[in-house]
């Protein structure tokens, strides 16, 4: 399945320089983000081509070029705004600090940009680049490759087909079990960082909901700091109302002993319950890359199940093959609105709205109030 969620707005990205060649794509960063989903899943998209690798670290930039040979490597991201009229599109996937100052610079050098997740760390900062790149005519993507995870297209093909009836309440768990520390920014309770799991995994899950259930209009949030040594969120919960009175409770942790379902969706006439997580990102860190019929297939008995019933030992339901996860839909999608053959699969706009919850829940667990968004 390769189709890609439709944006909140239609956008005409300016035509690339050579449309008869693969599009050339700088790299900024090369850690976790850069490595492991980034490289790849550009490198494996028909009409991109993975041209230069950003990063002033030695060891990483001889990763890049063992990984990648043939790759340039640059050092600082000024040497990709001195060769713009090289390039056809930048990547930013540095530390999350970066993606303002990097996309900005990004877009007035004249390059389309794709950001990872979060874009920036308010709505205003991402409504501030929209408005930039639209001025100049360039696309501006984020990066929310959970938006092609097996499971969540597998919901959202079951939501739009009515197989739930009227959804009622929405239960999304992206939790891990990490009771120790790894260090590094995202682990960082400085301001500047944007670390801790509400703008890390709560992201993803805020972005789900949003999808699948349009607008929030009201939150309120729990969020802990739990582990020994810690500075950023750790633990935390929020519940969403959207404007169409679904209530979305997220719950993203690095503190589970036992991990609840991955989602858990309760409508009038049926719920749908899944276990486990999408297995691309780790094929992508065990270094598979994508091709062929088997990616993004998961196993028969990690499928969820859809029904209703009180069945002590499974819920209820009868199981439901899950789609593939297809994250290379996502940069499939980026070339096609480069070549302005379709849609930004992901638009700034829609991003904001998200960091709109995400600072709303930020407020309502530091206050302990409910935050209703105009």
């Amino acid at each position: 399945m390769t189709t890609a969620p439709p944006p909140s707005a239609p956008h005409t990205p300016s035509a690339p320089r050579n449309p008869r060649s693969p599009l050339r794509v700088g790299l900024v960063g090369y850690g976790l983000a850069g490595s492991v989903f980034h490289a790849p899943l550009i490198a494996a998209t028909d009409g991109l081509a993975l041209d230069t690798v950003t990063t002033g670290n030695p060891e990483r930039q001889a990763q890049a070029r063992a990984e990648f040979p043939g790759v340039r490597v640059a050092a600082s991201p000024d040497e990709l705004w001195d060769r713009a009229d090289e390039l056809d599109l930048v990547v930013v996937a540095s530390p999350n600090k970066t993606h303002v100052p990097l996309a900005r610079a990004a877009l007035r050098a004249g390059l389309p940009v794709v950001v990872d997740k979060p874009v920036a760390g308010t709505a205003a900062e991402a409504l501030e680049l929209a408005a930039l790149a639209e001025e100049r005519g360039l696309l501006l993507s984020v990066f929310q490759n959970r938006r092609w995870d097996n499971d969540f297209l597998t919901l959202r093909a079951l939501v739009e087909d009515g197989a739930l009836g009227t959804v009622q309440r929405f239960e999304s768990r992206f939790e891990r079990w990490r009771p120790r520390l790894k260090g590094g920014w995202r682990e960082s309770g400085a301001p500047e960082e944007i670390g801790g799991l509400l703008y890390d995994l709560g992201s993803h899950v805020v972005d789900q909901a949003l999808v699948l259930f349009g607008p929030a209009v009201r939150v309120y949030a729990e969020s802990d700091v739990r582990r020994p040594g810690a500075e950023a969120d750790d633990d935390t919960f929020l519940a969403v109302t959207h404007a169409n009175g679904v209530r979305s409770h997220l719950y993203v942790s690095a503190t589970t002993a036992q991990l609840g379902p991955r989602f858990r969706v309760l409508g009038e006439r049926a719920g749908y319950v899944k276990y486990g997580l999408d297995p691309q990102e780790t094929a992508l860190r065990e270094g598979l890359r994508p091709g062929g019929g088997a990616w993004g297939v998961e196993p028969a008995e990690l499928w969820g199940r859809l029904g209703a019933g009180e069945s002590p030992l499974t819920g209820g339901g009868e199981p439901v093959e899950s789609l593939p996860g297809d994250y290379p839909a996502y940069y499939a999608a980026i070339a096609a609105a480069l070549r302005g053959e379709g849609p930004n699969p992901v638009t700034a706009t829609e991003a904001a709205a998200a960091l709109a919850v995400l600072e709303a829940a930020r407020r309502s667990a530091r206050e302990g109030v409910t935050v209703d968004l105009a």
